[in-house]
């Protein structure tokens, strides 16, 4: 037995002190209790009939078409993006990382109105995109996928970082001894070396870019079919059809177990 597992028999053995236990218990029960709640209150005997609503599926093929959309962004710049916060001594590094995880901490809704102020069709960049293309990406689904890149990018460029910092520098080295360009020891030793970073924020910004709200209504809006996602449908079912919400937010609840059952704790860092 290794010294970690006779550390967690010895922690097991002894026990955990009520003073911890309690509040531990009652944290596990606000976190789970509503999950429970709703799968109990949910409409059990109609939900065939509710899954293949055609609002419910034409809300749900909109989500994973730009969700799948938006990731696919979020892979094209956020790993070279990780990639250079790792292995460059990029001047004011600091700066940009607090840039690159300022989504994290921003309100959803502050950042639909900061995607519309640089986007809109007056926005600082949105003008130039109107004037030379015609391109209004506001209410439109390219809009969607815009705001779901957006607030979804900084999960892939974090877990990606990280996997690059933990990854042995020794082996690019080696390889570049040998002879190999940058970008051929990118693509044969670095990529391989940092894949599971790479699978597991590809993960995390898919699910985070499924469940986007504030951002997306405020800078796409809710139209049925055209940027209407699966929670800006709970959001309007809960309005006037509260069994119809209760199914979508099923869906949603099904795809996040899913998706952390997927990951492993190994991926993120976490020890068994």
């Amino acid at each position: 037995m290794n010294t970690a597992a006779r550390t967690r028999t010895a922690r097991a053995r002894a026990g955990v002190p009520v003073v911890l236990a309690a509040p531990a218990v009652l944290g596990l029960a606000f976190l789970v209790l509503p999950l429970v709640g709703l799968l109990v209150r949910a409409p059990w005997a109609t939900l065939p009939q509710r899954l293949v609503a055609p609002g419910v599926g034409q809300a749900l093929r909109l989500s994973l078409v730009c969700a799948t959309s938006a990731t696919a962004i979020s892979l094209l710049l956020g790993v070279p993006l990780a990639w250079l916060l790792a292995r460059t001594a990029l001047p004011g590094r600091r700066v940009v990382r607090a840039l690159v995880t300022v989504p994290l901490v921003l309100p959803p809704v502050v950042g639909g109105v900061a995607l519309l102020l640089a986007f809109g069709r007056r926005g600082v960049i949105g003008q130039y995109l109107d004037a030379a293309f015609g391109v209004s990406l506001p209410f439109t689904t390219a809009g969607v996928v815009v705001a779901e890149a957006f607030v979804a990018m900084p999960f892939l460029v974090i877990a990606v970082e990280g996997a690059l910092r933990g990854a042995d520098p020794r082996y690019e080295e080696a390889a570049a001894t040998l002879g190999a360009s940058r970008w051929l020891t990118f693509r044969r030793v670095t990529l391989p070396a940092v894949a599971p970073g790479i699978a597991a924020g590809t993960v995390l910004c898919w699910a985070r870019a499924l469940g986007e709200f504030g951002a997306t209504i405020t800078f796409a809006g809710n139209f049925p079919g055209t940027t209407q996602t699966m929670p800006l449908a709970v959001y309007l079912a809960l309005e006037t059809d509260p069994d119809s919400a209760a199914v979508l937010s099923l869906m949603l609840l099904t795809v996040s177990v899913v998706i952390l059952v997927s990951l492993r704790e190994r991926w993120i860092g976490a020890s068994a």
